[in-house]
């Protein structure tokens, strides 16, 4: 296994920092290879906030699931699905432009996520620890007007980074599932119970499987952040396409 591959095999979420300063020249090594990444169209469907307002970040930690860590964090990159660009740019040279539509907000989240991706890569191979933040969306009502983010954007990334404390370091990565049950060829291929069970059950460790399942179905499909999610990312999307 070479050094990249092991790298990725390697990196795992890491929730607490020490606190130690990250140089203006490690974050601006994981912001171009951020924008270093594969692009639909190299249009780079995307606009990166940096934040570094200490309020934001106390807004940010309890506004994402009271997680505060996040305010502590060193850096705070939030990855904007910007379809607003584009279309301000195409007003401006006289093309016309129709109003952007989902499918084009679906685009643009698939370069905000590919350029996340490089950016953790980035800071992983500077010895430094990241963590994904789901939670922007959940309240993405609130952070468009937290963040000033305009009709055509939405908040679909956020990355916390920072020196990870040792704890973080020892801390074993969870369990990935097997190929056979994740890549399926050529076509879709359905699985049974009894499929799904093999596929699952190393996340149950010594819990009974029915049991484990169970709860992580009341604590994540199941739950009130999920159902919010939901709710704001639709109500979000009927903005969208309205342009308003």
């Amino acid at each position: 296994m070479n050094e990249i591959l092991a790298a990725l095999h390697a990196r795992k979420s890491m929730r607490a920092y020490t606190g130690e300063p990250v140089s203006a020249e490690k974050k601006e090594m994981i912001l171009k290879a951020a924008c270093a990444a594969p692009t639909a169209g190299n249009q780079q469907l995307y606009t990166i906030l940096d934040i570094t307002d200490q309020s934001i970040k106390d807004k940010l930690a309890v506004s994402c699931d009271n997680q505060p860590f996040i305010a502590k964090a060193e850096i705070v990159l939030i990855f904007c699905a910007d379809c607003q660009k584009w279309y301000d740019a195409f007003a401006a040279g006289g093309c016309e432009p129709r109003p952007p539509r989902a499918g084009d907000l679906m685009l643009a989240v698939t370069d905000c996520a590919i350029a996340a991706q490089n950016a953790v890569t980035a800071a992983d191979s500077l010895g430094l620890g990241s963590c994904y933040i789901g939670d922007i969306m959940e309240q993405c009502e609130f952070h468009r007007e937290l963040l000033s983010l305009p009709s055509y954007v939405f908040p679909a990334v956020m990355l916390v980074i920072g020196v990870p404390t040792q704890q973080q370091l020892e801390r074993p990565k969870p369990e990935r599932c097997g190929l056979k049950h994740i890549v399926h060829e050529n076509t879709y291929r359905r699985m049974g119970a009894e499929e799904l069970q093999e596929m699952l059950a190393p996340q149950a460790g010594q819990r009974p499987y029915g049991e484990w399942l169970a709860a992580f179905c009341s604590r994540k499909y199941q739950s009130d952040f999920s159902r919010e999610m939901s709710r704001s990312v639709e109500e979000y999307l009927k903005a969208f396409q309205q342009g308003c």
